[in-house]
């Protein structure tokens, strides 16, 4: 019980000396800092206005390339790999090989479909062949069927012109021969009548003319009747019978010829369709055939050998080099070749900066691999839409590529060569000026602080252009006059922001500008024209840009040096260990490296501001002797 209370007595002891320990190093550090507060306060830095000449520019960085070059891509379809590619750089002729990609897929395919093309032409001649009968039936077919025709109609014709009329006469013939038969046999009867009643004859030989009479007189009346049956019966059914044949041989012929043509056109169809499938795969070995040519490819003229993945990495970073056994797709960019030898210079320009560059401009460029030398051009052509890739990889950048003519000598520079460059965009030849960092924008207007004796006076001037470092003042401030390079905070400006009260622009900042959306950045007056059209600038804030000068495309996206909060930094390093101030001054460092000079000079300035122009309590706002 008494070790338990002991070690009791002993946590408590141990966790009062913290909180007294906390409690001191709270009290230093605030201590600390309220010095440091108060000595910048003192040393607020300034510059003397200048008057002078005044060159307005616009930074950018970029990659050398050739006016006119020759674009050699990948035109085997799908994906294939390269065996053999001419190392970059090589001097090449007209017909030298330069890439060899793989076709041993397509060498097996081109077999399967020789033997498709085959069992095609095959098909094709059955199909010909096929036609050629059926025609051949189909004509005789017809012909049997007119003869048929013509046939029965000639049948027809012999019986109404000779069969019938012949068969009439006979039977005419023979009712008037029998009717004289009749005549004869009866007279003579007659005869034997009287005969036989003087007793000449016998009555047996009356009898026998009697029925000789009598069978005249039968034979007449058959006659008759065959004479009739002829005209009213076996005519008509004959006739009919006959232009019934005529009439089914006509219908005969008329479904022979359709059944021929019929029979004709499905085996031209069967032709056609052979002959157009013969056609398709011996399109498709033909279009094998050329796949496999276009697996080697060979320089159209000659030139310098550059990687198409040499210019592509400057705009996305991440693109692997050519080299044998890569793999590669339908359309890629290969190998470039100049075809001239004029170059340009492929740049791109920040958003902030386009309103200032137009076409025509004249531009100064140095290369990194020519040191000492400089190019002089112009600028040739602006994206009307910015660059996608950039847009893809950071959202919040937008840049527009931008090509400058190269005029003049242009010794020593090859395809792929990084270089910077400023766009000039007008020369000042007598303007007063400061650094952009002086002015800061109040209700809307811009503003300078002016050191008049030892008070802080607040002006009101009127802007020119900047360049990202010096803006032209051309109204408001004179030669000579020291302005505040931290301009400071009043308390009250710092609460009407906050409240939307005066000074407080910030509340409607990113809304609207001029009836137009404004851009959601902080910092001041982007480049161009710094005045009516760009958004308020909170007090305090310098007119530099977010993003000075052309930033870096390739680099990769980070976290920007706005979102940095300097107090906290301070805060935090104040109470680290030695160790977490090692890691913390390691991670300061990569990031000082990952920036752009552009960059590191806005990281200095707000850095600076954050120390010289820290909100002073509101008995201090204007400083007195």
């Amino acid at each position: 019980m008494n070790i338990s209370l002991r070690g009791l007595k002993t946590k408590r002891m141990i966790l009062s000396a913290g909180i007294l320990v906390f409690l001191v190093v709270t009290l230093f550090v605030t201590v600390s800092a309220l010095r440091s507060d108060s000595t910048a306060e003192k040393l607020r830095p300034l510059f003397e206005a200048q008057r002078g000449p005044l060159s307005i520019t616009v930074s950018v960085s970029g990659t050398i390339k050739a006016m006119d070059r020759e674009i050699l891509t990948c035109e085997i379809e799908g994906q294939t790999t390269i065996l053999y590619i001419i190392p970059e750089g090589e001097h090449v002729k007209q017909g030298d090989l330069l890439v060899e990609l793989d076709a041993s897929r397509l060498q097996d395919q081109l077999v399967d479909q020789e033997i498709r093309i085959q069992n095609a032409e095959a098909s094709f001649i059955k199909a010909r062949e096929d036609l050629e009968v059926v025609k051949s039936q189909a004509e005789s077919d017809i012909e049997k069927a007119k003869l048929n025709y013509q046939f029965a109609q000639e049948d027809l014709q012999k019986y109404t012109a000779g069969d019938f009329p012949l068969k009439s006469k006979k039977a005419e013939a023979d009712v008037t021969l029998a009717k004289a038969d009749m005549n004869r046999a009866l007279e003579k009867v007659e005869g034997s009548r009287r005969l036989a009643e003087r007793n000449f004859i016998t009555k047996i030989e009356l009898e026998a003319d009697e029925q000789a009479a009598l069978k005249a007189r039968l034979d007449k009346e058959m006659a008759e009747e065959q004479l009739k049956l002829l005209h009213e019966f076996e005519y008509k059914r004959n006739l009919t019978q006959l232009q019934s044949a005529v009439e089914e041989a006509r219908k005969a012929l008329e479904r022979t010829e359709r059944k021929a043509k019929a029979d004709i056109v499905q085996a031209e169809a069967q032709f056609r369709a052979r002959q157009l499938e013969l056609d398709r795969e011996k399109s498709k070995g033909d279009k094998l055939r050329e796949q496999i040519s276009k697996a080697k490819i060979y320089a159209p003229r000659d030139g310098l050998v550059v990687y198409a993945t040499t210019g592509q990495s400057s705009r996305r970073g991440s693109t692997e080099p050519l080299a044998e056994g890569q793999t590669v797709r339908e359309r890629q960019e290969l190998i470039y070749l100049p075809t001239t030898d004029s170059y340009k210079a492929e740049v791109k320009v920040h958003e902030s900066s386009l309103a200032k560059v137009s076409v025509g401009l004249p531009v100064r460029l140095v290369v990194d691999a020519l040191p000492g030398k400089t190019y002089e051009g112009t600028v040739e052509y602006i994206a009307p839409l910015p660059d996608a890739q950039s847009v893809w990889m950071n959202p919040d950048l937008k840049v527009y590529n931008t090509d400058i003519k190269i005029i003049g000598s242009t010794e020593g520079l090859r395809t792929g060569m990084s270089c910077r460059g400023e766009i000039l965009v007008k020369e000042y030849q007598d303007v007063v000026y400061v650094p952009v960092q002086c002015v800061v924008r109040e209700s809307g207007e811009p503003t300078v602080y002016v050191m008049n004796g030892q008070k802080v006076e607040r002006r009101k001037v009127k802007l020119g252009l900047d360049n990202n470092r010096m803006a032209c003042i051309e109204e408001g401030l004179k030669e000579g006059e020291m302005v505040l390079l931290a301009p400071p905070l009043a308390a009250d400006e710092l609460r009407g922001a906050s409240q939307g009260g005066p000074g407080g622009e910030w509340a409607n900042f990113g809304k609207t500008v001029n009836g137009q959306s404004a851009p959601q950045e902080t910092g001041g007056i982007p480049s161009g024209q710094v005045g009516e059209t760009t958004p308020p600038s909170p007090p305090g804030e310098s007119l530099a840009p977010p993003e000075a000068g052309t930033p870096k495309v390739d680099q990769p996206r980070q976290e920007g040096t706005n979102s940095l909060n300097f107090e906290d930094l301070r805060e935090r390093f104040r109470n680290a260990t030695p160790e977490e101030r090692a890691k913390m001054r390691q991670e300061m460092e990569q990031r000082l490296q990952n920036m752009s000079p552009e960059e590191r000079q806005q990281l200095m300035e707000r850095m600076q501001r954050s120390r010289g122009g820290r909100p002073p309590r509101r008995e201090q706002q204007e400083p007195t002797e």
